[in-house]
């Protein structure tokens, strides 16, 4: 069987109490480097088990390496500086919360693998697909880019683009050198800019929206541009997910066009646990050749989603696009940074087993 699968997950998931003390450590000096890293390979092959022991056709490392969920990305790619960021996250009461962000400040260069070293260990744990993540193309300017500082390093922004591309594409080469077949783009920028507090703010930093829509979907094309030949590449599309808070709202209706058309992309892996994500008439704009991964379970709490309701969603979704052409799966990681999502583990292992149960009842 190929990837997409039926039954999938987006990739990051709860960090045990242990490594996050050992991470913790480390961070003080207490822990050497090479003792976290034993650290990490041992909770990495207790979490594919996990994936396993609930019949996860895909398994991923959890992220377990990763503080974020794109922290591989600068730590590989030179170019960035840590600064406050200008968004923030706020939860169902309204609350804000700030946190730091890699900034562009020099010239892009990938100086080592990105993901590389997490699937060369991964692979050798599991005879299942191993999905691997990375934040997507267009992330590193809608949120890496800050005006008046970026332009310093990239008077002209045509030149930012072209080396942002270049990263991934080397990147993708030596992933799929080393067998990876299955890579997963995360991305909240574009739905973002579904989001018309968001758009406004994107115009007040001197951009069209709908402009830079089309620009992100030919960088992330120009990314993609000659990946190797049998690497099934897919997109999620998040409104942000930080310890069970967001950043947006709002349905797909102002990109689904131009990026469900657009994108070169084999899969679209959609934010659909509640109704900020809008309604599954935009999938209309899918084309035949592509699948949708429906991200119907949330990872934002524990409360588990009656099977039943599920199967009506997805039914409901199969208005739009064929039944043959979709799947299930959370709507984002469990822990997309490493304090990760308020739920436990044992709700995490729920939903999971539940998403492959459904899609056993739906998809046979």
């Amino acid at each position: 069987m190929s990837p997409p699968f039926r039954a999938e997950h987006i990739g990051s998931l709860l960090r045990p109490p242990a490594l996050l003390a050992a991470r913790r450590a480390f961070d003080e000096g207490k822990l050497a480097a090479e003792a976290l890293h034993r650290e990490e390979d041992r909770w990495i092959a207790e979490a594919v088990g996990l994936q396993e022991r609930v019949g996860l056709p895909v398994v991923t490392d959890g992220e377990f390496r990763r503080l974020i969920y794109f922290g591989h990305f600068p730590a590989a790619v030179s170019g960035f500086t840590e600064m406050e960021a200008e968004l923030t996250f706020e939860d169902a009461e309204g609350r804000k919360m700030r946190y730091m962000t890699p900034v562009v400040t020099g010239r892009l260069r990938r100086l080592r693998g990105i993901a590389t070293g997490e699937f060369g260990f991964i692979r050798a744990l599991t005879t299942r697909t191993v999905k691997v993540t990375l934040p997507s193309p267009c992330s590193q300017h809608f949120f890496r880019w800050r005006e008046g500082v970026s332009e310093k390093a990239y008077p002209d922004r045509e030149e930012f683009f072209a080396d942002v591309a270049r990263v991934y594409q080397e990147e993708l080469a030596d992933l799929a050198s080393l067998g990876a077949r299955y890579v997963q783009l995360d991305d909240v920028s574009l739905p973002l800019l579904c989001d018309q507090r968001h758009r406004e703010r994107f115009a007040g930093r001197g951009y069209d929206p709908d402009a830079m829509v089309g620009r992100y979907v030919t960088l992330v094309n120009e990314a993609l541009r000659g990946r190797p030949a049998g690497l099934t590449v897919g997109i999620h599309l998040c409104r942000g997910n930080n310890q069970g808070k967001w950043m947006g709202e709002g349905g797909y209706e102002p990109v689904a066009a131009r990026l469900f058309d657009g994108l070169d992309v084999d899969v679209f892996f959609l934010e659909y646990d509640s109704p900020r994500a809008g309604s599954f008439a935009p999938l209309a704009h899918v084309p035949p050749a592509k699948r949708v991964v429906l991200g119907l379970v949330s990872t934002k709490t524990g409360t588990l989603e009656p099977a039943d309701a599920l199967r009506r969603r997805i039914e409901e979704a199969s208005r739009f696009v064929d039944l043959g052409r979709l799947g299930l799966s959370p709507q984002c990681g469990f822990a997309s940074t490493a304090p990760g999502n308020p739920l436990t583990p044992e709700e995490q292992e729920r939903k999971l087993a539940l998403v492959v149960e459904v899609a056993r009842r739906v998809w046979g």
